[in-house]
C-alpha cells in the first residue's frame, strides 16, 4: 500500500467552487496471481470557505473487474447538527465536468464510508457497469467545515480478474394499463437505502399501498440507482415515478417524471447561473421541477435561489407532518405561495413526505391529482398545471368547484365568464372542530365552515377576484388539507 499525502496547499487548484488533487494514485496492471491492490488519499479540510467540490483523481490500468472504495474522517456533532461532514461519490473515464451525466457512476452522500462497483452490481446509491481503464475521480464534497475541521483518509482497492456478467436494469412501467381520467393519490419525496433511507425500494411500495396512496415518485439524494430497481418490486396495479431531489448546497429540488436513469447534476450555486440550465434539462425529457422544503432549516436545505422560484414548475409547501419545525417551515412556504399568487404568479402547489424510514409515515403529506389516466407522463401534466390539493393523509377527501354561467372549475382550471362566481367545498375525513376557509388574493376570505361529529363539513359562497382557494386547519391550526386555486379572471 502506498500513500498520496496531500497537504491542504497542495490539495487545491484553483476552480470555481471545485478543485481537484495535484498527485493522482496510479495503480499498474496486475501481476500474475495479483488479486487486488489497494492505494490511499489522505488530507484534510480545515477551511469553512474552501470549494464544495474536492477530486481525488485515480489512474485505473486494463483487467479491473471491481472497484472498492473507504473512507473515514472526524464530524463534529452539536446537538441537532452535524459539522465536519464529508460526503462522496465517484465518476468515471467518460467525464466529471458539470452535467457530465456519462461519467457519473454514483453519489451517497455522508450516508455511507464504502462502496463497491462492479460490472454485475453496485452497492446503493452506484451504478454497476464495467471498470474501464483510465482516470476514475472519486469526489468529496466538504460539508458544514468548522474549526479545527476533520482530517480524511480515502482507500480505493481495485479487485483484478475477468469481468462477471453485466447486471440488468428493470426500471418501472411508464403507466399502469387500463386506468383513465380520475383523481390519483401521491408522494413524490420518498427516500429508500439508495440514497439516506434505511428502507427498501420492496418496503416502500408496501407501505404506500397501506397508507393509500396510487404513485410515488422516486427521489434519492444526487443519484439515479434506485431507477434501475423499481420496476423488480412495483405492482401492476401501482406507479413509480422515477427522479431525483437534486441536493445542491443552495437549495435542494425534486426533478420529477424523469426517464429511468436520467441524471441531474447538483454541483452549483445560485452565482454559477446553472440551475436553468437543469431545470430546462428536466422539462425536456417530460419532467418538472419543483422546489423542496424552501423555508426547512438547516445550511443547503433552504432555499437560496431566489423567492420568486423563477426556475421552477412547482413548489413544496407541505414537507413532512405539519408539527414542529417542519410546521413553522410549511408556514412560511405556503404565506409566500399565496403571496406569489397574489401577485400573478402561479407555481402550483405541491404536499410530499420526505420519507427516510418507516416512522416518517409515507403519504403524509400527500398529493392528490387530477390525471387523464395513472401515468407519468398525465400525472406530471396534472402537476404542472396545478390540478391537484393537498392532504395529510388518504383520509381526508374533498371536492372544491367554483360554477358561473353554467360554466364549472376546480383545482388549477380558469373560470370563464364575469361577475361573482358560486364556490363549493365539500370535505370529509377532517377531526372534528377543524375549521374550513376559502382565500382570495391578499387577506380576502369568503367565509368558513366547521367540520362536524362525523369530521364533514360543506362550505358555499360567493367569490370574485382573481382567484380562490380552500384551506383545512384543524383546532389547533394544523393544516389538515388545503387546494391549488381556481382561476376567476
Amino acid at each position: 500500500m502506498s500513500d498520496a499525502h496531500l497537504d491542504r496547499r497542495a490539495l487545491f487548484l484553483a476552480g470555481a467552487g471545485v478543485a481537484t488533487t495535484a498527485a493522482a494514485l496510479t495503480f499498474e496492471p496486475a501481476a500474475a496471481g495479483t488479486t487486488k491492490r489497494t492505494k490511499t488519499f489522505r488530507g484534510e479540510f480545515a477551511d469553512s470557505d474552501g470549494p464544495d467540490w474536492v477530486y481525488l483523481p485515480v489512474r485505473v490500468p486494463e483487467g479491473v473487474r471491481a472497484i472498492e472504495v473507504s473512507y473515514d474522517f472526524e464530524p463534529l456533532d452539536l446537538g441537532p447538527t452535524t459539522f465536519n461532514v464529508i460526503d462522496i461519490g465517484i465518476f468515471d473515464p467518460s467525464g466529471r465536468g458539470l452535467g457530465d451525466a456519462a461519467g457519473f457512476r454514483g453519489w451517497s452522500g455522508g450516508s455511507r464510508r464504502s462502496f463497491r462497483i462492479s460490472d454485475g452490481s453496485a452497492t446503493p446509491g452506484y451504478l454497476p457497469g464495467p471498470i474501464s481503464p483510465g482516470r476514475w475521480h472519486v469526489v468529496l464534497g466538504p460539508y458544514q467545515i468548522m474549526a479545527p475541521g476533520t482530517p480524511y483518509r480515502v482507500r480505493v482497492t481495485l479487485h483484478f480478474g475477468r469481468r462477471g456478467r453485466r447486471a440488468v436494469p428493470a426500471p418501472p412501467p411508464r403507466s399502469v394499463k387500463g386506468t383513465g381520467r380520475g383523481w390519483y393519490r401521491g408522494d413524490l419525496h420518498v427516500h429508500t437505502v439508495h440514497s439516506d433511507g434505511s428502507q427498501t425500494p420492496k418496503q416502500v411500495v408496501a407501505w404506500a399501498r397501506a397508507a393509500g396512496l396510487d404513485f410515488i415518485g422516486s427521489s434519492e439524494h444526487n443519484t439515479t440507482s434506485a431507477h434501475a430497481v423499481w420496476g423488480a418490486v412495483a405492482p401492476k396495479d401501482f406507479l413509480v415515478i422515477p427522479g431525483e431531489e437534486v441536493t445542491t448546497r443552495a437549495g435542494h429540488w425534486l426533478a420529477a417524471g424523469l426517464p429511468a436513469g436520467t441524471w441531474i447534476d447538483w454541483r452549483y450555486r445560485p452565482a454559477d447561473r446553472e440551475l436553468d440550465r437543469f431545470t430546462d434539462r428536466v422539462r425536456s425529457v417530460g419532467g418538472l421541477a419543483i422546489a423542496a422544503h424552501p423555508y426547512q432549516i438547516g445550511t443547503g436545505n433552504g432555499w437560496q435561489f431566489g423567492d420568486s422560484f423563477a426556475e421552477m414548475d412547482a413548489i413544496e409547501v407541505w414537507n413532512g407532518p405539519w408539527s414542529g419545525l417542519n410546521a413553522t417551515a410549511n408556514e412560511k412556504a405556503v404565506a409566500r405561495w399565496h403571496a406569489l399568487l397574489t401577485a400573478g404568479i402561479f407555481k402550483p402547489a405541491v404536499g410530499n413526505s420526505d420519507t427516510h424510514r418507516r416512522e416518517q409515515r409515507i403519504g403524509t403529506a400527500q398529493t392528490v391529482v387530477r390525471a387523464s389516466s395513472l401515468s407519468a407522463a398525465a400525472i406530471v401534466a396534472g402537476y404542472r398545471a396545478g390540478h391537484s390539493w393537498v392532504a395529510g393523509s388518504s383520509a381526508v377527501d374533498l371536492t372544491f368547484t367554483a360554477t358561473r354561467a353554467g360554466a364549472s372549475a376546480e383545482c388549477g382550471d380558469h373560470l370563464g365568464g364575469t361577475g361573482a362566481a358560486s364556490v363549493r367545498l365539500q370535505v370529509t375525513g377532517v377531526p372534528v372542530g377543524s375549521v374550513a376557509t376559502l382565500l382570495g388574493p391578499g387577506a380576502v376570505t369568503h367565509g368558513t365552515a366547521t367540520a362536524d361529529a362525523s369530521g364533514s363539513l360543506t362550505l358555499e359562497a360567493s367569490a370574485d377576484g382573481a382567484f380562490v382557494r380552500a384551506e383545512v386547519r384543524d383546532a389547533g391550526g394544523a393544516m389538515v388539507a388545503l387546494t391549488n386555486p381556481v382561476f376567476l379572471s
